[in-house]
């Protein structure tokens, strides 16, 4: 058996759908952590454990549930956010369906020392269509406060949808459903997909004020390198090659700098678009007539905005690249600049060379008159001892005879060694 095989076969087990009666308040938290507030929030969850007398786990993971009476409460861990699921299916229903929610079932004091950051808060009031009629619109209307309705009918009709995708005077989002043929699993699904539509959507548009913040500079941005190129293209002077460097430089620090802060984000905008549309397909959507569906309304408004965080994702990596064209060409340019003042230093070597060289021909000239005159007045003092000694010689003949002898000879020595230093060069 292979070490994780059961945690394979957990995976897929690790957040069932909820099974929710046909009456009941749920409120929906997402709240945006780092690692160590995830640390935080798992303690600050064993204390409600403790609160009501309940063993606490000896570990966090990725979903913990636990039932507190008629209350439930799913806690899930996300990549960058805790959800907090609150079904509530005792509390006393009144006329008002979101008079009493999840949330109001629990401490105030535990929910107000949550930490993180809430990025989503809602709450989904259900209702039985089974057993008391649906109210009329305008009634429904004014459980939303007068603002204006998104209405669908999914699983083909099963259930009645409302909602406005809005906050509300309580600082939380309102969905209302009603169960008109649905089993409590198949509410169950259908309101986790609701949820997940909600939420996912929220942290989708993470991404717009980010993009809306760099499509601004990212102009100025493309107009300053369209001038340099330009500039590059068009001058035929001379041009600081230095100063052009560093403003590329600077460009390309600004677009790498803006690339590590947005790449997550856009990323994630993607991932969480693809995740609302997997969704939204699952709800099997009928038409409520004068209304938008959710996935009108979601296609419409959430999709426009992903496409300006990915237009910006793209706009980044091609400035990149047109970035990194520019520096080659500046590299090139460059290159080709030290070329032509290797060149110049060359030939002015060549001349330098050849100069020094007629001034060593002239120097082994003199070399060869000095050594001779030096040899020949070595060669006297011999001959003048050995004609001194009685020696049968004509002084002034032997003198004058050595004077060709010696100066071919050291001609014909300095050629050799010179031509054999020629060789060796050579080689």
């Amino acid at each position: 058996m292979h070490t994780q095989r059961d945690a394979l076969y957990a995976e897929l087990h690790s957040r069932p759908f909820q099974v929710i009666s046909s009456t009941a308040r749920v409120s929906y938290l997402a709240v945006m952590m780092n690692g160590e507030q995830k640390k935080q929030d798992f303690q600050h969850f064993i204390g409600l454990y403790q609160r009501y007398g309940v063993v606490p786990p000896a570990q966090d993971s990725v979903c913990l549930e636990v039932s507190f009476g008629d209350v439930r409460i799913r806690r899930e861990s996300h990549l960058e956010f805790i959800s907090y699921t609150i079904i509530n299916e005792g509390a006393p229903f009144l006329a008002d369906p979101f008079a009493n929610n999840g949330l109001s079932c629990l401490p105030k004091d535990w929910v107000g020392g949550m930490v993180g950051t809430v990025v989503s808060a809602f709450h989904v009031a259900i209702e039985d269509a089974r057993q008391q009629p649906e109210p009329e619109l305008a009634q429904v209307k004014a459980y939303f406060e007068g603002m204006r309705l998104v209405g669908s009918r999914p699983q083909n009709g099963d259930a009645q949808v409302w909602t406005t995708f809005q906050v509300h005077s309580d600082g939380c989002g309102r969905t209302l459903v009603y169960n008109r043929n649905m089993s409590d699993s198949q509410l169950g699904r259908m309101v986790q997909r609701l949820i997940e539509i909600e939420s996912y959507r929220l942290f989708a548009l993470l991404g717009l004020p980010m993009a809306r913040y760099y499509n601004q500079r990212l102009a100025n941005m493309d107009q300053k390198l369209a001038d340099l190129t330009a500039q590059l293209a068009d001058t035929k002077d001379e041009i600081d090659e230095q100063e052009v460097l560093e403003q590329i430089i600077d460009m390309a620090a600004w677009v790498e700098a803006a690339r590590a802060k947005t790449t997550f984000r856009f990323s994630a905008t993607s991932a969480y678009h693809d995740l609302v549309l997997k969704r939204l397909a699952e709800l099997k959507e009928d038409e409520v007539s004068g209304h938008l569906t959710i996935t009108e309304f979601m296609t419409r408004r959430l999709t426009p905005a992903v496409r300006t965080c990915k237009a910006t994702s793209e706009h980044l990596e091609n400035l990149s690249r047109r970035i990194d064209r520019v520096s080659d060409m500046m590299r090139t340019r460059v290159e080709m600049s030290i070329q032509s003042q290797n060149q110049h230093l060359l030939a002015s070597m060549d001349r330098r060379s050849k100069i020094q060289l007629a001034m060593q021909h002239t120097v082994e000239g003199l070399s060869v008159a000095a050594i001779s005159y030096y040899s020949i007045g070595l060669l006297k003092y011999l001959i003048e001892a050995a004609y001194d000694n009685g020696a049968p010689i004509n002084k002034s003949l032997a003198v004058g005879i050595t004077v060709p002898l010696v100066i071919g000879g050291v001609w014909w020595a300095t050629r050799r060694i010179h031509k054999r230093f020629l060789k060796l060069a050579k080689e």
